[in-house]
């Protein structure tokens, strides 16, 4: 062989390694879709003028029964957000003769405590032993039917009626009883002290303390957990020794219940409950969203994995249902359609009465055409996915409304803000903007904002590329072109009814460079401009919409606006205009939503290839400071460009973690002493690391994730899963990061 042909050989098969490995497609991590263990409650309200709830307990039938100083309760008609309340027990009608004190659980059946006996309904009524103190109001199970009883102050050990042992806690008051199944040892609790009365019957004080309120045994008998009001304390019961300081890093410090259920420790306090994960934090249940009340008289376990929490104001049951994401979907996909679809937008449930949604009405929203353009979005990524035709109809009746938008008013290529029936507008949202049409019977909302336009052109450019319905494709494109045409034929203005810029529709370089360099809407205007004409371009092929975007971004700075790093963005220097400093005080989050919204055909139908990389480092950057608020969507947006990391991990745990209850339930998490609070700052991040969405206010993107209070609402409205959730998931699913659901 010659020596050139060699080298030539040896050339060729080096650049045939070099084009192998800079064509290399990068792998995006897949997140598998098996079930997951999701939350939810089902609350019951007791009339709190009748009734003094005191224990809840449930047997082996689903059975659950309550008692309250007025005698057994039950709760009646509850489901998930449907509320049921607690009615007398009239089930066996010979119990309300009997003097009831306290109720246990003893295999899984319901025992009775009265004034002088012990006794069920189980077992065919033989359990029947009796006891000699008439005030007793605490009792405990162990084993082979053996009880210890007490009143508060005196105890008695019996079986079958027969008097195993008595005698008195010598300096406290008793408050809690539990049984030591590995050691056959009663643990008695007072409120500084802990006893214990080992299987000889012999009566031992182990611990002195103050201030106890309630305790458990867990981990198999290994641990005693004592709860206080400041806190609690993990006991060593085989040491007879505290394990460690008292843990006080919690949600709340005033300890009012603790019980373990199924390997796990739940507390309840005067503000929610909360348990015990295993990394060492927790979740924490407060107000309605997951109870009747936030004061914690007693929990326990419920039927079909779930858990009991008994409140002054009713019963939370708290339930455990496995599901996939998929299943999550579906279920949003039906609220949605259910209750959040007014003439085809996507809509919030509004004016209800303390979370009753028989009471609510769907309402008008400035952003009416965004919510239903991210909706819209979310179930065209559903149909590219599955090619289901109840998605593709939801699409049709979806941009229906959008196109709508367009012709419902009189002015040619300008979209309303929203539509609505006439006659009514003294009953809309800023009553000042509606118009009338030239449509008899309707009404039209002008000054319409940026937010809408970008969403509208995100879903005409999703629709024409993913849809292969012709009508719907021609329908976007010609919609798409619409608007485009009204903004580059107005000197990129978006003008209203009255000839004049609406107060958000600017693009033109007068407005956008007019912001110093570091102030955000400088940055973002140029760069849902330059996404909208790409995607015009795109679908349209008409040069006015590329010529456009080059002579921003060449001539006038726009690409430069662009790719100015999201480090530098911040408040306006002192000599800048009000307008500038107002727009620049905090780090905004509708701003946010319009970028990522419009990053999708910023990068999806790039002019270049060298635009779309520098696109893709943009996004990434822009993405790297929204990584503290890990919001799912933001994250599988960032997908799209490929890269191999976007924290998928963290989109998925915001998909699984966001509550299936989007009632706006007052919350409230300022109060907790386990997460770390920060000092004031630009981008509002209150805490160090952001609380889980179910113990949040229910918020759209464009809202602070870090808000930990919502207080003075009340469950008055119900916001739809299709902005919220429904986009990111059916975006995850079309960009194959997240999988169907594993069979």
């Amino acid at each position: 062989m010659s020596k050139p042909f060699y080298l030539s050989l040896l050339f060729l098969f080096a650049a045939l390694i070099f084009n192998s490995c800079s064509n290399t497609i990068t792998k995006q991590p897949v997140y598998e879709d098996k079930p997951f263990v999701q939350d939810f409650s089902i609350k019951y309200y007791a009339d709190t003028t009748k009734l003094n709830l005191l224990s809840a307990f449930s047997d082996r039938n689903g059975v659950i029964q309550i008692l309250a100083k007025e005698g057994l309760q039950h709760p009646y008609d509850g489901q998930f957000l449907y509320h049921g309340s607690i009615e007398a027990d009239n089930s066996y009608r010979f119990m309300k003769s009997k003097k009831i004190s306290a109720i246990g659980n003893y295999d899984k059946q319901l025992v009775y405590l009265s004034d002088s006996v012990v006794f069920s309904n189980a077992w065919a009524g033989t359990l029947f032993s009796k006891h000699t103190l008439p005030a007793a109001k605490l009792f405990a199970d162990g084993k082979d039917f053996t009880f210890l009883v007490s009143d508060g102050k005196s105890l008695q050990l019996i079986k079958d009626s027969k008097n195993l042992y008595s005698g008195t806690l010598p300096d406290d008051e008793i408050i809690s009883i539990r049984y030591q199944q590995n050691t056959g040892d009663f643990w008695i609790l007072g409120k500084k002290t802990l006893y214990v009365l080992s299987s000889d019957n012999t009566l031992t004080k182990a611990f002195d303390g103050l201030d106890f309120t309630s305790f458990d045994i867990v981990k198999t008998g290994q641990k005693i957990i004592i709860g206080t009001t400041e806190g609690y304390i993990d006991f060593d019961p085989a040491a007879k020794k505290q394990i460690g300081a008292i843990n006080k890093k919690l949600p709340v410090t005033n300890i009012t219940f603790v019980k373990e259920i199924n390997e796990k420790i739940w507390f309840g306090s005067n503000q929610g409950a909360f348990a015990l994960r295993a990394d060492n934090k927790f979740d924490y249940y407060y107000g309605e969203r997951w109870l009747p009340g936030n004061k914690v008289i007693h929990i326990s376990e419920g039927p079909k994995n779930s858990v009991l929490v008994l409140t002054t104001a009713g019963l939370g049951q708290i339930a455990f249902k496995e599901m996939t994401l998929h299943d999550k979907a579906i279920y949003f996909e039906e609220q949605v359609r259910l209750r959040h679809i007014r003439n085809g937008f996507n809509a919030s449930l509004d004016g209800m009465e303390k979370g009753n949604l028989s009471t609510g009405y769907m309402s008008d929203s400035d952003n009416d055409g965004l919510w239903t353009t991210m909706y819209l979005g979310g179930e065209i990524f559903r149909y590219a996915a599955t090619k289901d035709s109840f998605a593709l109809q939801n699409c049709r009746e979806s941009l229906d409304a959008i196109e709508r938008l367009y012709t419902v008013n009189p002015v040619p290529g300008f979209p309303a803000r929203s539509f609505e029936r006439s006659g009514h507008i003294e009953n809309l949202s800023d009553s000042e903007r509606w118009q009338p049409s030239p449509e008899k019977e309707w009404s039209w909302k002008s000054t319409t904002s940026s937010d809408e336009i970008i969403g509208h052109v995100f879903a005409f450019g999703a629709i024409a590329e993913l849809i292969d319905d012709e009508p719907m494709k021609k329908k976007a494109i010609m919609l798409l072109d619409t608007v485009m045409s009204h903004i580059v034929k107005n000197d990129m203005y978006l003008i209203d009814f009255d000839g004049k810029p609406t107060m958000w529709g600017k693009w033109n370089p007068k407005y956008v460079n007019a912001f110093p360099t570091n102030v955000g809407d400088r940055k973002l205007n140029s760069s849902n401009i330059v996404s909208m004409l790409q995607t015009a371009y795109y679908f349209t092929k008409k040069e006015k919409y590329k010529a456009k975007a080059f002579e921003l971004m060449n001539q006038y700075g726009y690409y430069e606006n662009m790719m100015r790093p999201m480090s530098e963005i911040g408040k306006a220097p002192a000599n800048a205009d009000e307008h500038a400093k107002h727009m620049s005080d905090g780090w905004n989050h509708s701003d946010d939503e319009m970028y990522f919204i419009g990053y999708w055909g910023l990068y999806r139908y790039p002019f270049n290839d060298t635009l779309k990389t520098a696109y893709k480092k943009q996004i990434l950057d822009h993405w790297q400071v929204e990584r503290p608020e890990k919001d799912g969507a933001w994250n599988i947006f960032t997908a799209l460009t490929g890269t191999e990391e976007f924290d998928l991990k963290e989109a998925i745990w915001y998909l699984q973690e966001y509550p299936m209850d989007l009632i706006n339930w007052s919350i409230k998490n300022s109060h907790r002493k386990d997460i770390e609070l920060m000092e004031p700052n630009f981008r509002k991040q209150t805490t160090k690391e952001v609380l889980p969405p179910d113990e949040k206010p229910v918020k759209r993107h464009n809202s602070n994730t870090f808000d930990l209070d919502r207080d003075g609402v009340g469950g008055t409205s119900e916001e739809s899963a299709g902005d919220i959730w429904l986009l990111p998931y059916w975006m995850g699913r079309y960009l194959g990061i997240i999988s169907a659901p594993a069979k």
